[in-house]
């Protein structure tokens, strides 16, 4: 499967460029033209690569970026600008970026950076979380600490731990069966069932609507997706 990349980006012409560009390389291409929609997309939908510049409307690239960050997003992010000062690209690095290309750049060099970044991703697949929050929900899996609204929430070991695997592979649809293997180590006795307990004992706690989930998702036939 091609890697999915989001372009942000607010000027018309470069977005047009850049998407013909990398869509001949065999990428598929989404864009959004300022700070919040990019966001707003990068947290909703999986992507492999984000090429996000600085300066936008709305919101910065620089705060895209601490807020995808603060949120778990591992998602690879190559920034963009006309700057050239060293202080700008410090700041886009400490805030999590993983390359930095100053505009005007030579095409065949942004695609060599896309190309470096997609590989590191494909190897390394996604970090294990520490720290995630969603919706109202905060959690330390180094503390097993939850709270929800800012009220701490107990989890029993299981629960953290499956809570865990759910949110290290975000995105993904995860069966019963990968869930017994890695969670729970196909210990003897266990049966699917467990999985679908455990499930509901999670929304319980931390869905608005148990009944609705909009975290733990239910995949007809396949088994379980988390979506932030």
């Amino acid at each position: 499967m091609s890697s999915r990349i989001l372009l942000v980006e607010d000027e018309p012409g470069l977005v047009l460029t850049l998407s013909d560009l990398l869509a001949a390389e065999g990428y598929q291409v989404d864009s959004a033209p300022d700070g919040p929609q990019g966001l707003a997309k990068a947290g909703s939908q999986h992507f492999d690569l984000i090429i996000l510049d600085v300066m936008l409307p709305g919101k910065n690239g620089f705060e895209v970026c601490r807020e995808l960050r603060q949120k778990g997003s591992d998602v690879a992010i190559l920034m963009l600008t006309a700057k050239t000062q060293v202080v700008d690209r410090v700041v886009g690095l400490r805030l999590g970026a993983d390359d930095y290309l100053a505009k005007p750049f030579d095409p065949a060099e942004l695609l060599a950076r896309v190309e470096a970044l997609l590989r590191r991703v494909r190897k390394d697949k996604l970090t294990p979380v520490v720290r995630f929050r969603f919706g109202d929900i905060e959690v330390d899996f180094e503390k097993a600490e939850l709270l929800k609204g800012g009220t701490p929430l107990s989890l029993a070991g299981k629960e953290l731990q499956l809570l865990h695997y759910l949110i290290d592979h975000r995105g993904k649809v995860l069966s019963r069966e990968e869930l017994l293997q890695n969670v729970w180590e196909y210990q003897a006795g266990i049966s699917t069932r467990t999985v679908d307990v455990h499930i509901a004992w999670l929304r319980q706690k931390i869905e608005k609507n148990p009944q609705a989930p909009r975290h733990i998702l239910t995949v007809r036939g396949s088994g379980y997706r988390f979506s932030p």
